[in-house]
C-alpha cells in the first residue's frame, strides 16, 4: 500500500513540474549596476572610494553588469537561478560576484511580480591592500600579497521586482540586502525563453 502512495506522489510531482501552456520555464537577464549603499558608512576606507557621493561613502557609484539564468522548477513559483557579475567596486577596481540559489515568488498582481532568493554567493575583488591607506575590516579574506580578496556567503540573498512589458520581456530590478556592510541595486531586462 505504501508503494502506491509513493508512486502517486511521484507522478503528481512530475505532472506539477511539467511546463504549463504559455508559461516559460527559463529566462535570462542582463542588469546594470550603478549604486551601492553602506548603511554604516564606508569608513574606515571612505577616502579610497573615488566615486563616493558623500564624504563618508554612504552612497557610492559602482558600475557593472549582472548576467543571470533562471530555471523554474515550478513555473512562476520556484526556481534555481545562477548569477555572474563583473563591476568596478567602491574603489573603482575590478570585482565580481557568482551566485546560485533557490528563488520563490512572493507575490504576483497583474504585471507586477516580486521574488526572493537565497543561496551560496562568492564575492571577489582586486586586493585593496595595494591601495595606500587601506584599513583591513576583516570582512574579506586574503593576505597583502594575494592578487584577490574574497568572501563566501552561504546565505547571499536578493529581492527582484519584475514588471511584464510583454509576454516575453520584463523590466527587472534587483536589490541585494547585504546589511550591515553593503546594499546594492541593479536594473535591466529579463527575457523569457
Amino acid at each position: 500500500m505504501r508503494i502506491h502512495h509513493f508512486l502517486y506522489a511521484l507522478i503528481g510531482l512530475i505532472l506539477c513540474s511539467l511546463p504549463l501552456q504559455g508559461q516559460s520555464r527559463q529566462n535570462i537577464s542582463l542588469k546594470f549596476m550603478g549604486l551601492s549603499f553602506h548603511p554604516l558608512s564606508g569608513r574606515p576606507n571612505a577616502k579610497l572610494m573615488p566615486n563616493r557621493l558623500d564624504p563618508e561613502a554612504y552612497f557610492v557609484v559602482d558600475l557593472g553588469a549582472l548576467l543571470s539564468y533562471e530555471y523554474f522548477i515550478i513555473p512562476e513559483i520556484l526556481s534555481v537561478k545562477g548569477i555572474q557579475g563583473l563591476y568596478a567596486d567602491c574603489t573603482a577596481q575590478l570585482a565580481g560576484v557568482t551566485s546560485i540559489g533557490l528563488r520563490a515568488r512572493i507575490f504576483r498582481i497583474g504585471r507586477h511580480r516580486l521574488y526572493g532568493g537565497i543561496g551560496p554567493t562568492w564575492i571577489y575583488r582586486r586586493n585593496w591592500y595595494r591601495l595606500p591607506g587601506y584599513v583591513d575590516t576583516k570582512y574579506f579574506e586574503g593576505s597583502p600579497t594575494d592578487k584577490w580578496q574574497r568572501k563566501f556567503l552561504w546565505y547571499g540573498g536578493e529581492l527582484e521586482y519584475k514588471y511584464a512589458i510583454s509576454p516575453k520581456l520584463d523590466i527587472a530590478t534587483t536589490f541585494v540586502p547585504g546589511y550591515p556592510d553593503l546594499m546594492a541595486f541593479a536594473v535591466g531586462l529579463s527575457y523569457n525563453l
